[in-house]
């Protein structure tokens, strides 16, 4: 099987199924959330949503995987010009399990993803338990993106649900940071797509009325790493305990990927 991945969620799952020998050719993005692929023969080429004909059949892959967010014009000319499309599309944490399944069916490592589906589902009952223990759910408004201000994902929804917490808003729907403000949040999390750890905090916190929130005021505005939360992959585990962190420092501690804002310096420091 030669397979073509046109997202870093494809291409992690792969390596954790230890199947990257099947992979041709993977996006930019890919390197740099499997760094490994860095030091194989592969062709690099564009993402779901901006990829070619040409050079997916420059590269003769007997599959190509998409995920969200793609456009159905390239993917609908990749398919009438004879090259199979597996197309992804998961809203949920059950969706990433079934793409997870269906990976593993096409790839021959059906038992690898099963243990894989156990180990994320072993991740969420263990933050469940010791959440459910804790007294307080704290409000948590997240956001993936700045410019409209956009809610997180519905799976993110669900981490911090698991995590004690409680989402505010509709996951996906565009926000004000007026409405934000009002709502009054205990924390706040920014992932923005593409934007790895780099979301300018010091910025956030000079949006109207945001200096009064209680998760400003109180020291709980955080960045937590794009990958992390964004990508439909294994590694929301560590997106879940990145959010346990922010909602519950005292009783998870601290974790990987999660930038707070040192209000005294109005710059991000490292957590």
């Amino acid at each position: 099987m030669r397979i073509a991945s046109l997202q870093p969620s494809i291409s992690i799952i792969l390596d954790r199924l230890g199947r990257l020998d099947s992979l041709v050719a993977c996006t930019r993005y890919c390197l740099a959330a499997v760094p490994v692929l860095r030091g194989r023969p592969l062709t690099i080429v564009r993402d779901s949503w901006s990829t070619s004909v040409d050079e997916l059949l420059a590269v003769r892959p007997d599959l190509v995987i998409a995920s969200v967010p793609y456009r159905n014009e390239s993917l609908a000319a990749i398919l009438k010009a004879g090259c199979p499309v597996l197309a992804l599309a998961p809203h949920s944490l059950a969706d990433i399990e079934q793409d997870i399944r269906l990976i593993g069916a096409v790839a021959h490592a059906s038992d690898e993803a099963e243990e894989i589906i156990c180990g994320m589902r072993a991740e969420l009952c263990d933050v469940r338990r010791r959440a459910a223990a804790l007294p307080n759910k704290p409000l948590v408004y997240c956001e993936e993106w700045g410019k409209p201000l956009i809610h997180s994902q519905h799976w993110v929804r669900e981490l911090v649900e698991v995590a004690g917490g409680v989402f505010l808003g509709e996951p996906g729907a565009v926000t004000t940071a007026e409405a934000v403000a009002e709502a009054n949040p205990d924390v706040i999390l920014a992932a923005w797509c593409g934007a790895g750890d780099r979301v300018p905090l010091e910025k956030l916190v000079r949006r109207p009325g945001w200096d009064q929130i209680e998760a400003v005021r109180n020291g709980q505005l955080y960045c937590i790493a794009d990958e992390l939360l964004n990508t439909p992959a294994p590694t929301l585990a560590d997106g879940l305990h990145a959010i346990a962190s922010a909602l519950h420092p005292d009783a998870f501690g601290t974790n990987g990927g999660i930038r707070a804002l040192d209000r005294s310096r109005t710059t991000p420091t490292c957590v």
